[in-house]
Protein backbone atom coordinates (compact mmCIF):
# COMPACT_ATOMS: atom_id res chain seq x y z
CA UNK A 1 0.00 0.00 0.00
CA UNK A 2 1.43 3.46 -1.37
CA UNK A 3 0.34 6.97 1.32
CA UNK A 4 0.82 9.84 -0.07
CA UNK A 5 0.98 12.85 2.75
CA UNK A 6 0.84 16.08 0.76
CA UNK A 7 2.03 19.52 0.76
CA UNK A 8 3.05 19.53 4.47
CA UNK A 9 5.68 22.29 6.09
CA UNK A 10 8.45 19.43 6.60
CA UNK A 11 10.87 19.81 9.81
CA UNK A 12 13.18 17.00 9.37
CA UNK A 13 16.35 18.30 10.57
CA UNK A 14 18.35 14.81 10.37
CA UNK A 15 17.75 15.64 6.42
CA UNK A 16 18.13 19.37 5.94
CA UNK A 17 14.62 20.06 5.84
CA UNK A 18 13.57 23.49 7.96
CA UNK A 19 9.68 23.96 7.16
CA UNK A 20 10.11 23.66 3.21
CA UNK A 21 6.63 22.55 2.12
CA UNK A 22 7.20 18.95 0.23
CA UNK A 23 5.52 15.51 0.02
CA UNK A 24 6.29 12.52 2.00
CA UNK A 25 5.00 8.63 0.33
CA UNK A 26 5.02 5.82 2.27
CA UNK A 27 5.01 1.76 1.76
CA UNK A 28 5.12 -0.83 3.87
CA UNK A 29 5.78 0.46 7.08
CA UNK A 30 8.31 2.82 6.05
CA UNK A 31 9.28 6.12 4.17
CA UNK A 32 9.87 5.69 0.49
CA UNK A 33 11.10 8.25 -2.32
CA UNK A 34 8.82 9.89 -4.50
CA UNK A 35 8.22 7.06 -7.17
CA UNK A 36 7.38 9.41 -9.90
CA UNK A 37 4.17 10.92 -11.38
CA UNK A 38 3.23 7.53 -13.43
CA UNK A 39 2.70 6.28 -9.26
CA UNK A 40 -1.01 5.97 -8.26
CA UNK A 41 -1.14 6.14 -4.13
CA UNK A 42 -3.90 4.34 -2.53
CA UNK A 43 -4.61 7.09 0.13
CA UNK A 44 -3.63 10.15 0.00
CA UNK A 45 -3.71 13.22 2.86
CA UNK A 46 -3.88 16.63 1.96
CA UNK A 47 -2.07 18.61 4.73
CA UNK A 48 -1.82 21.63 3.25
CA UNK A 49 -0.57 24.74 6.04
CA UNK A 50 0.17 21.66 8.51
CA UNK A 51 3.74 20.94 9.88
CA UNK A 52 5.31 17.51 9.83
CA UNK A 53 7.38 16.15 11.94
CA UNK A 54 9.17 12.43 12.53
CA UNK A 55 7.43 10.68 16.09
CA UNK A 56 8.90 12.49 18.72
CA UNK A 57 11.05 10.56 21.37
CA UNK A 58 11.75 10.91 24.89
CA UNK A 59 15.26 9.99 25.69
CA UNK A 60 14.06 9.64 29.99
CA UNK A 61 11.04 9.31 31.22
CA UNK A 62 10.16 6.21 34.08
CA UNK A 63 7.70 4.29 32.50
CA UNK A 64 8.46 1.01 34.13
CA UNK A 65 9.78 -1.63 36.58
CA UNK A 66 9.82 -1.75 40.07
CA UNK A 67 9.85 1.78 41.16
CA UNK A 68 7.51 2.56 39.22
CA UNK A 69 4.78 0.31 40.19
CA UNK A 70 5.52 1.07 43.90
CA UNK A 71 4.80 4.49 42.82
CA UNK A 72 1.47 3.26 41.48
CA UNK A 73 0.63 1.88 44.88
CA UNK A 74 1.92 4.29 46.75
CA UNK A 75 -0.25 6.67 44.78
CA UNK A 76 -3.44 5.00 44.40
CA UNK A 77 -5.46 7.92 45.79
CA UNK A 78 -4.59 9.07 42.23
CA UNK A 79 -6.05 6.62 40.27
CA UNK A 80 -9.41 6.74 42.53
CA UNK A 81 -10.14 10.58 42.39
CA UNK A 82 -8.86 10.35 38.65
CA UNK A 83 -12.39 10.49 36.39
CA UNK A 84 -12.16 7.53 33.65
CA UNK A 85 -11.38 7.84 30.50
CA UNK A 86 -13.28 6.04 27.97
CA UNK A 87 -11.02 3.43 27.54
CA UNK A 88 -9.92 3.21 31.22
CA UNK A 89 -6.90 5.25 31.36
CA UNK A 90 -6.00 6.09 35.17
CA UNK A 91 -2.78 7.93 36.55
CA UNK A 92 -0.85 11.09 36.27
CA UNK A 93 2.25 11.08 37.84
CA UNK A 94 1.76 7.61 37.96
CA UNK A 95 -0.17 6.01 34.56
CA UNK A 96 -1.04 2.28 33.98
CA UNK A 97 1.11 0.86 30.92
CA UNK A 98 -2.04 1.52 28.85
CA UNK A 99 -2.48 4.88 30.23
CA UNK A 100 1.19 5.28 29.09
CA UNK A 101 1.04 4.04 25.50
CA UNK A 102 -2.31 6.39 24.82
CA UNK A 103 -1.11 9.59 26.09
CA UNK A 104 2.36 9.72 24.66
CA UNK A 105 0.54 8.82 21.18
CA UNK A 106 -1.49 11.71 21.92
CA UNK A 107 1.01 13.81 21.95
CA UNK A 108 2.74 12.73 18.77
CA UNK A 109 5.31 10.29 20.36
CA UNK A 110 6.39 7.39 19.27
CA UNK A 111 9.29 5.77 21.29
CA UNK A 112 9.99 6.60 25.42
CA UNK A 113 12.86 5.05 26.86
CA UNK A 114 13.02 3.43 30.81
CA UNK A 115 16.53 5.22 32.02
CA UNK A 116 16.95 3.16 35.30
CA UNK A 117 16.67 -0.85 34.94
CA UNK A 118 18.02 -2.59 37.97
CA UNK A 119 20.00 -5.80 36.43
CA UNK A 120 17.94 -8.30 38.67
CA UNK A 121 14.52 -6.23 37.99
CA UNK A 122 14.81 -6.18 33.81
CA UNK A 123 12.52 -8.89 33.01
CA UNK A 124 10.09 -7.84 35.16
CA UNK A 125 10.54 -4.21 33.39
CA UNK A 126 10.80 -6.17 29.70
CA UNK A 127 7.29 -7.37 30.99
CA UNK A 128 5.64 -3.84 31.78
CA UNK A 129 6.98 -2.14 28.47
CA UNK A 130 5.46 -5.20 26.24
CA UNK A 131 2.38 -4.36 28.28
CA UNK A 132 2.54 -0.19 26.68
CA UNK A 133 0.69 0.26 23.72
CA UNK A 134 1.98 2.50 20.57
CA UNK A 135 5.45 3.24 21.62
CA UNK A 136 8.37 1.54 21.28
CA UNK A 137 10.73 1.38 24.18
CA UNK A 138 13.95 0.08 25.51
CA UNK A 139 15.49 0.07 28.78
CA UNK A 140 18.61 1.82 29.94
CA UNK A 141 20.43 -0.91 32.73
CA UNK A 142 21.46 0.67 35.93
CA UNK A 143 25.32 0.06 36.96
CA UNK A 144 28.23 1.91 39.09
CA UNK A 145 26.66 0.44 42.76
CA UNK A 146 26.58 -3.13 41.94
CA UNK A 147 28.75 -5.56 43.95
CA UNK A 148 30.17 -7.20 41.49
CA UNK A 149 31.13 -4.25 39.07
CA UNK A 150 32.78 -2.41 42.86
CA UNK A 151 34.82 -5.75 43.46
CA UNK A 152 35.95 -6.19 40.24
CA UNK A 153 36.76 -2.28 40.42
CA UNK A 154 38.81 -2.66 44.14
CA UNK A 155 40.62 -5.70 42.76
CA UNK A 156 42.33 -3.88 39.99
CA UNK A 157 40.69 -5.31 37.26
CA UNK A 158 41.59 -3.53 34.04
CA UNK A 159 39.72 -1.87 31.28
CA UNK A 160 39.14 -4.96 29.48
CA UNK A 161 37.55 -7.02 32.15
CA UNK A 162 35.29 -4.19 32.84
CA UNK A 163 34.51 -3.65 29.45
CA UNK A 164 33.56 -7.34 29.41
CA UNK A 165 31.28 -7.23 32.10
CA UNK A 166 29.16 -4.31 31.23
CA UNK A 167 29.06 -5.71 28.03
CA UNK A 168 27.74 -9.67 29.53
CA UNK A 169 25.19 -7.19 31.23
CA UNK A 170 23.31 -5.71 28.52
CA UNK A 171 23.52 -8.76 26.72
CA UNK A 172 21.99 -10.76 29.47
CA UNK A 173 19.46 -8.10 30.56
CA UNK A 174 18.38 -6.65 27.07
CA UNK A 175 19.29 -3.11 27.28
CA UNK A 176 20.17 -0.21 25.03
CA UNK A 177 22.37 1.93 27.22
CA UNK A 178 24.26 1.97 30.25
CA UNK A 179 22.66 3.97 33.25
CA UNK A 180 25.21 5.02 36.78
CA UNK A 181 23.19 6.57 39.32
CA UNK A 182 24.99 8.75 41.98
CA UNK A 183 28.05 5.92 41.44
CA UNK A 184 29.44 4.38 44.75
CA UNK A 185 27.35 6.71 46.52
CA UNK A 186 23.69 3.96 46.99
CA UNK A 187 26.85 1.36 48.41
CA UNK A 188 28.13 3.94 50.45
CA UNK A 189 24.16 4.92 51.97
CA UNK A 190 23.91 0.89 52.83
CA UNK A 191 27.22 1.26 54.88
CA UNK A 192 25.06 4.40 56.75
CA UNK A 193 27.09 7.14 55.06
CA UNK A 194 25.10 9.65 53.58
CA UNK A 195 26.99 11.99 51.35
CA UNK A 196 30.60 10.85 49.17
CA UNK A 197 32.07 12.74 47.15
CA UNK A 198 33.82 12.66 43.81
CA UNK A 199 37.40 11.83 44.96
CA UNK A 200 36.24 10.26 48.71
CA UNK A 201 37.00 6.51 49.22
CA UNK A 202 33.72 4.03 49.36
CA UNK A 203 33.45 2.58 53.03
CA UNK A 204 33.64 -1.07 51.98
CA UNK A 205 35.19 -1.57 48.49
CA UNK A 206 37.75 1.55 49.19
CA UNK A 207 37.04 3.02 45.46
CA UNK A 208 36.32 6.79 44.57
CA UNK A 209 32.92 7.62 42.48
CA UNK A 210 35.57 9.11 40.16
CA UNK A 211 37.24 5.39 39.34
CA UNK A 212 33.80 4.42 38.83
CA UNK A 213 32.50 6.81 36.64
CA UNK A 214 35.40 6.39 34.41
CA UNK A 215 36.07 3.12 34.75
CA UNK A 216 31.88 2.82 32.81
CA UNK A 217 32.35 5.38 30.24
CA UNK A 218 35.50 3.81 29.08
CA UNK A 219 33.55 0.81 29.00
CA UNK A 220 31.09 2.11 27.10
CA UNK A 221 33.34 3.61 24.80
CA UNK A 222 35.09 0.38 24.47
CA UNK A 223 31.67 -1.53 23.28
CA UNK A 224 31.06 0.91 21.04
CA UNK A 225 27.81 1.32 22.91
CA UNK A 226 26.02 4.21 20.58
CA UNK A 227 24.65 6.32 23.89
CA UNK A 228 26.96 7.53 26.09
CA UNK A 229 27.21 6.60 30.05
CA UNK A 230 23.66 8.16 31.29
CA UNK A 231 25.22 9.63 34.13
CA UNK A 232 22.49 10.43 37.55
CA UNK A 233 25.42 12.65 39.38
CA UNK A 234 26.21 13.12 42.48
CA UNK A 235 24.22 15.77 45.39
CA UNK A 236 20.83 14.89 43.91
CA UNK A 237 19.04 18.41 44.89
CA UNK A 238 21.50 19.40 47.29
CA UNK A 239 22.57 23.48 47.46
CA UNK A 240 26.29 23.73 45.49
CA UNK A 241 26.25 20.22 43.94
CA UNK A 242 27.13 22.40 40.83
CA UNK A 243 30.64 21.44 41.79
CA UNK A 244 30.32 17.62 41.53
CA UNK A 245 28.61 18.08 38.26
CA UNK A 246 31.78 20.15 36.73
CA UNK A 247 34.19 17.49 38.13
CA UNK A 248 32.09 14.92 36.82
CA UNK A 249 32.47 16.81 33.28
CA UNK A 250 36.39 17.11 33.81
CA UNK A 251 36.60 13.53 35.02
CA UNK A 252 35.65 11.96 31.81
CA UNK A 253 38.75 13.38 30.36
CA UNK A 254 36.53 13.89 26.82
CA UNK A 255 34.98 10.88 27.11
CA UNK A 256 31.58 11.22 25.78
CA UNK A 257 28.77 11.35 28.87
CA UNK A 258 25.55 12.26 29.19
CA UNK A 259 24.26 14.56 32.13
CA UNK A 260 20.58 13.43 32.80
CA UNK A 261 18.21 15.54 34.56
CA UNK A 262 21.35 18.16 34.72
CA UNK A 263 18.75 21.06 36.23
CA UNK A 264 18.36 18.76 39.50
CA UNK A 265 22.43 18.85 39.49
CA UNK A 266 22.48 22.87 38.67
CA UNK A 267 22.72 24.43 41.91
CA UNK A 268 24.58 26.94 44.08
CA UNK A 269 24.61 27.92 47.71
CA UNK A 270 25.32 31.30 47.01
CA UNK A 271 22.92 34.67 48.28
CA UNK A 272 20.96 35.35 51.02
CA UNK A 273 19.02 32.19 51.05
CA UNK A 274 22.16 29.76 50.55
CA UNK A 275 20.32 28.51 47.44
CA UNK A 276 21.11 29.55 43.82
CA UNK A 277 21.04 28.90 40.16
CA UNK A 278 24.33 27.36 38.87
CA UNK A 279 22.69 27.36 35.04
CA UNK A 280 24.82 29.29 33.94
CA UNK A 281 27.79 27.57 34.68
CA UNK A 282 26.95 24.27 33.74
CA UNK A 283 26.07 25.69 30.25
CA UNK A 284 28.91 27.34 29.66
CA UNK A 285 30.64 23.98 30.30
CA UNK A 286 29.07 21.94 28.24
CA UNK A 287 29.07 24.89 25.24
CA UNK A 288 32.75 23.99 25.39
CA UNK A 289 32.70 20.71 25.24
CA UNK A 290 31.05 18.34 22.27
CA UNK A 291 31.69 15.39 23.95
CA UNK A 292 28.82 16.20 26.83
CA UNK A 293 25.10 16.50 26.54
CA UNK A 294 22.37 16.85 29.01
CA UNK A 295 18.39 16.23 29.11
CA UNK A 296 16.95 18.50 31.18
CA UNK A 297 14.83 17.13 33.94
CA UNK A 298 12.39 20.12 33.95
CA UNK A 299 9.91 20.69 36.84
CA UNK A 300 6.32 22.09 36.59
CA UNK A 301 3.91 23.06 39.24
CA UNK A 302 1.95 20.41 40.86
CA UNK A 303 1.45 17.38 42.51
CA UNK A 304 3.54 14.12 41.36
CA UNK A 305 6.17 11.54 42.73
CA UNK A 306 9.83 11.41 42.87
CA UNK A 307 11.07 8.13 41.91
CA UNK A 308 14.74 7.26 41.77
CA UNK A 309 17.34 4.27 42.33
CA UNK A 310 19.56 7.19 44.04
CA UNK A 311 18.46 5.86 47.52
CA UNK A 312 20.62 8.53 49.35
CA UNK A 313 19.17 11.47 48.05
CA UNK A 314 15.45 9.40 48.47
CA UNK A 315 15.98 9.44 52.04
CA UNK A 316 17.08 12.95 52.71
CA UNK A 317 14.08 13.69 50.55
CA UNK A 318 11.35 11.94 52.60
CA UNK A 319 10.31 14.43 55.39
CA UNK A 320 9.61 16.76 52.80
CA UNK A 321 6.41 13.95 51.40
CA UNK A 322 3.50 15.05 49.98
CA UNK A 323 1.33 13.23 51.02
CA UNK A 324 3.40 12.17 54.08
CA UNK A 325 4.22 8.46 53.06
CA UNK A 326 7.55 7.18 51.35
CA UNK A 327 9.24 4.04 50.57
CA UNK A 328 12.53 2.64 50.26
CA UNK A 329 14.19 -0.71 49.49
CA UNK A 330 17.00 -2.34 47.97
CA UNK A 331 17.08 -5.41 45.44
CA UNK A 332 19.99 -8.26 45.53
CA UNK A 333 22.67 -5.36 46.27
CA UNK A 334 21.95 -4.68 43.13
CA UNK A 335 20.10 -1.31 43.58
CA UNK A 336 17.53 0.09 44.67
CA UNK A 337 14.90 2.57 44.79
CA UNK A 338 13.45 5.60 46.69
CA UNK A 339 9.47 6.49 46.27
CA UNK A 340 8.65 10.12 47.64
CA UNK A 341 5.19 11.66 46.92
CA UNK A 342 5.85 16.01 46.30
CA UNK A 343 4.34 18.66 45.18
CA UNK A 344 5.95 22.03 43.45
CA UNK A 345 4.70 25.05 44.85
CA UNK A 346 4.79 27.89 42.65
CA UNK A 347 4.96 30.16 45.82
CA UNK A 348 7.85 28.34 47.36
CA UNK A 349 10.86 30.23 46.40
CA UNK A 350 13.15 26.88 45.39
CA UNK A 351 10.32 25.50 43.96
CA UNK A 352 10.23 28.42 41.52
CA UNK A 353 13.81 28.99 41.52
CA UNK A 354 14.19 25.03 40.11
CA UNK A 355 11.51 26.08 37.72
CA UNK A 356 13.73 28.96 36.62
CA UNK A 357 17.00 27.30 36.09
CA UNK A 358 15.84 24.62 34.41
CA UNK A 359 14.40 27.02 31.78
CA UNK A 360 17.37 28.57 31.90
CA UNK A 361 19.37 25.54 31.03
CA UNK A 362 17.64 25.20 27.94
CA UNK A 363 17.90 29.30 27.09
CA UNK A 364 21.89 29.11 27.87
CA UNK A 365 22.58 25.66 25.86
CA UNK A 366 23.34 26.67 22.56
CA UNK A 367 23.25 23.10 20.64
CA UNK A 368 19.68 21.57 20.27
CA UNK A 369 21.59 18.44 19.56
CA UNK A 370 23.17 17.65 22.72
CA UNK A 371 20.11 18.71 25.08
CA UNK A 372 16.58 17.08 25.63
CA UNK A 373 13.19 18.43 26.33
CA UNK A 374 12.47 15.83 29.48
CA UNK A 375 10.64 16.75 32.93
CA UNK A 376 12.35 13.25 34.20
CA UNK A 377 8.91 11.50 34.27
CA UNK A 378 7.42 11.29 37.00
CA UNK A 379 9.94 13.10 39.03
CA UNK A 380 9.67 16.69 37.43
CA UNK A 381 6.38 16.37 36.11
CA UNK A 382 4.52 14.17 34.37
CA UNK A 383 5.36 13.72 30.56
CA UNK A 384 2.13 15.10 30.04
CA UNK A 385 3.55 18.19 30.87
CA UNK A 386 5.57 18.54 27.74
CA UNK A 387 2.94 20.75 25.50
CA UNK A 388 3.66 23.70 28.31
CA UNK A 389 7.15 23.11 28.36
CA UNK A 390 7.55 23.77 24.75
CA UNK A 391 5.32 26.81 24.79
CA UNK A 392 7.66 28.17 27.42
CA UNK A 393 10.59 27.99 25.28
CA UNK A 394 9.01 29.02 22.07
CA UNK A 395 7.34 32.40 23.54
CA UNK A 396 8.59 35.03 25.32
CA UNK A 397 6.11 36.79 26.54
CA UNK A 398 4.27 33.93 27.59
CA UNK A 399 7.13 32.69 29.31
CA UNK A 400 7.80 36.23 31.78
CA UNK A 401 4.24 36.45 32.43
CA UNK A 402 4.28 32.87 34.16
CA UNK A 403 7.33 34.01 36.01
CA UNK A 404 5.48 37.06 37.21
CA UNK A 405 2.96 34.68 38.91
CA UNK A 406 5.60 33.07 40.89
CA UNK A 407 7.22 33.78 44.40
CA UNK A 408 8.25 37.73 44.18
CA UNK A 409 11.45 36.93 45.10
CA UNK A 410 12.51 35.29 42.17
CA UNK A 411 13.94 38.14 39.59
CA UNK A 412 16.53 38.56 41.93
CA UNK A 413 17.67 35.07 41.75
CA UNK A 414 17.53 34.27 38.23
CA UNK A 415 18.92 35.47 34.80
CA UNK A 416 15.27 34.28 33.31
CA UNK A 417 14.04 37.65 32.21
CA UNK A 418 16.96 38.56 30.68
CA UNK A 419 17.34 36.15 28.05
CA UNK A 420 15.22 36.24 24.66
CA UNK A 421 16.14 33.05 22.99
CA UNK A 422 12.98 31.72 21.64
CA UNK A 423 12.90 28.48 20.21
CA UNK A 424 11.82 27.65 16.16
CA UNK A 425 10.21 24.59 15.34
CA UNK A 426 13.29 23.23 13.65
CA UNK A 427 14.96 23.23 17.13
CA UNK A 428 12.42 21.80 18.71
CA UNK A 429 12.41 18.92 15.94
CA UNK A 430 15.82 18.84 16.56
CA UNK A 431 15.64 18.22 20.57
CA UNK A 432 12.52 15.97 20.38
CA UNK A 433 12.94 13.87 17.26
CA UNK A 434 16.21 14.20 15.58
CA UNK A 435 18.97 14.43 18.72
CA UNK A 436 17.16 11.65 20.57
CA UNK A 437 17.76 9.33 17.40
CA UNK A 438 20.84 10.25 16.77
CA UNK A 439 22.25 10.02 20.31
CA UNK A 440 20.31 6.27 21.18
CA UNK A 441 21.79 5.02 17.94
CA UNK A 442 18.26 4.95 15.97
CA UNK A 443 19.49 5.44 12.37
CA UNK A 444 16.07 4.67 11.09
CA UNK A 445 13.88 6.79 13.33
CA UNK A 446 13.32 10.57 14.13
CA UNK A 447 13.77 11.46 10.61
CA UNK A 448 11.52 11.75 7.84
CA UNK A 449 14.11 10.24 4.66
CA UNK A 450 13.89 7.42 2.41
CA UNK A 451 14.48 3.90 4.86
CA UNK A 452 12.70 5.75 7.78
CA UNK A 453 10.27 3.97 9.54
CA UNK A 454 7.12 5.54 9.21
CA UNK A 455 6.86 6.96 12.26
CA UNK A 456 4.97 10.78 11.68
CA UNK A 457 3.46 13.25 13.74
CA UNK A 458 1.13 16.34 11.93
CA UNK A 459 -0.09 19.26 13.58
CA UNK A 460 -1.96 22.35 12.62
CA UNK A 461 0.37 25.54 13.26
CA UNK A 462 -1.27 27.42 15.97
CA UNK A 463 0.71 30.49 17.80
CA UNK A 464 -0.37 28.69 21.53
CA UNK A 465 2.10 26.14 20.95
CA UNK A 466 0.63 24.00 24.30
CA UNK A 467 -2.81 23.76 22.30
CA UNK A 468 -0.23 22.92 19.06
CA UNK A 469 1.62 19.52 20.94
CA UNK A 470 -0.84 18.74 23.08
CA UNK A 471 -3.17 17.77 20.07
CA UNK A 472 -1.71 16.61 17.03
CA UNK A 473 -3.70 16.16 13.83
CA UNK A 474 -2.52 12.94 12.68
CA UNK A 475 -0.13 10.46 14.32
CA UNK A 476 1.60 7.79 12.24
CA UNK A 477 3.36 4.37 13.89
CA UNK A 478 4.74 2.44 11.22
CA UNK A 479 3.18 3.54 8.88
CA UNK A 480 -0.40 3.13 9.94
CA UNK A 481 -2.91 6.15 11.34
CA UNK A 482 -2.76 5.84 15.37
CA UNK A 483 -4.27 9.01 16.53
CA UNK A 484 -6.91 11.73 14.81
CA UNK A 485 -7.20 14.92 16.06
CA UNK A 486 -5.80 14.00 19.80
CA UNK A 487 -8.04 10.54 19.70
CA UNK A 488 -6.65 7.11 19.69
CA UNK A 489 -8.12 5.65 16.38
CA UNK A 490 -5.62 2.13 16.21
CA UNK A 491 -4.15 0.06 18.61
CA UNK A 492 -0.57 -1.71 17.96
CA UNK A 493 2.11 -2.88 19.87
CA UNK A 494 5.68 -1.29 19.72
CA UNK A 495 9.03 -2.74 19.50
CA UNK A 496 12.14 -2.89 22.28
CA UNK A 497 15.61 -1.72 21.23
CA UNK A 498 18.53 -3.05 22.15
CA UNK A 499 22.26 -3.45 21.86
CA UNK A 500 24.40 -6.59 21.95
CA UNK A 501 27.92 -5.08 22.30
CA UNK A 502 30.97 -8.18 21.71
CA UNK A 503 32.34 -9.22 25.00
CA UNK A 504 35.13 -11.88 26.33
CA UNK A 505 32.50 -14.42 27.55
CA UNK A 506 35.21 -16.13 29.73
CA UNK A 507 33.90 -13.11 32.60
CA UNK A 508 30.66 -15.52 32.67
CA UNK A 509 32.46 -18.24 34.80
CA UNK A 510 33.59 -15.40 37.88
CA UNK A 511 30.35 -14.19 37.30
CA UNK A 512 28.50 -17.50 37.95
CA UNK A 513 30.36 -18.25 41.13
CA UNK A 514 29.73 -14.64 42.27
CA UNK A 515 25.54 -15.67 41.77
CA UNK A 516 26.11 -18.81 43.56
CA UNK A 517 27.51 -17.29 46.27
CA UNK A 518 25.37 -14.19 46.56
CA UNK A 519 22.15 -13.73 44.30
CA UNK A 520 18.85 -15.47 44.85
CA UNK A 521 19.23 -16.90 41.54
CA UNK A 522 21.73 -18.30 39.04
CA UNK A 523 23.43 -16.90 36.11
CA UNK A 524 21.69 -18.79 33.52
CA UNK A 525 18.28 -17.61 35.17
CA UNK A 526 19.50 -14.43 35.06
CA UNK A 527 19.86 -14.05 31.44
CA UNK A 528 16.78 -12.81 29.49
CA UNK A 529 15.97 -14.99 26.40
CA UNK A 530 14.69 -13.49 23.16
CA UNK A 531 11.52 -15.22 23.60
CA UNK A 532 10.47 -13.80 26.66
CA UNK A 533 10.84 -10.10 24.91
CA UNK A 534 7.22 -9.51 23.20
CA UNK A 535 6.89 -13.22 22.51
CA UNK A 536 9.86 -13.31 20.69
CA UNK A 537 9.13 -10.85 17.81
CA UNK A 538 10.18 -8.11 20.36
CA UNK A 539 13.49 -6.66 19.38
CA UNK A 540 15.07 -4.30 17.35
CA UNK A 541 19.22 -4.46 17.61
CA UNK A 542 21.04 -1.77 16.78
CA UNK A 543 25.26 -1.63 16.16
CA UNK A 544 28.00 -1.44 18.70
CA UNK A 545 30.99 0.27 16.54
CA UNK A 546 33.82 0.04 19.13
CA UNK A 547 36.15 2.29 18.57
CA UNK A 548 34.16 4.71 16.30
CA UNK A 549 33.36 7.78 18.91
Amino acid sequence: MLTKLAGGRVYDPANGRDGAVGDLFVRDGRIVADPGPGAAPDEVHDLSGRVVMAGAIDIHSHIAGGKVNIARLLMAEEHRAAAEEPCGCRGLATPSTHATGCRYAQMGYTAAFEPAMLPSNARHAHLEMADIPLIDTGGYLVLGNDDLLLELLASGAGEAAVADYVGFMLNATRSLAVKAVNPGGINAFKYNQRRLDVDENGPFHAITPRRILTALAGAVQRLGIPHPLHLHGFNLGVPGNVEATLDSIAAVDGLRLHLTHVQFHAYGAEGDRKFSSAAARVAEAVNRRPNISVDVGQIMFGQTVTASADTMAQMNNAGLAHPKKWVMMDIECDAGCGVVPFRYRDKAFVNALQWAIGLELFLLIEDPWRIFLTTDHPNGAPFTSYPELIRLLMDRDYRLARMAELHPALPEHTILGALTREYSLGEIATMTRAAPARILGLTDRGHLGPGAVADITVYTDRPDRRAMFEKPDLVFKDGRLIVRDGVVVAFLQGRTHVVEPAYDPTIESWMARRFDERMGQRLTHFRIAEEEIRGGNGLIRHACQPGSF
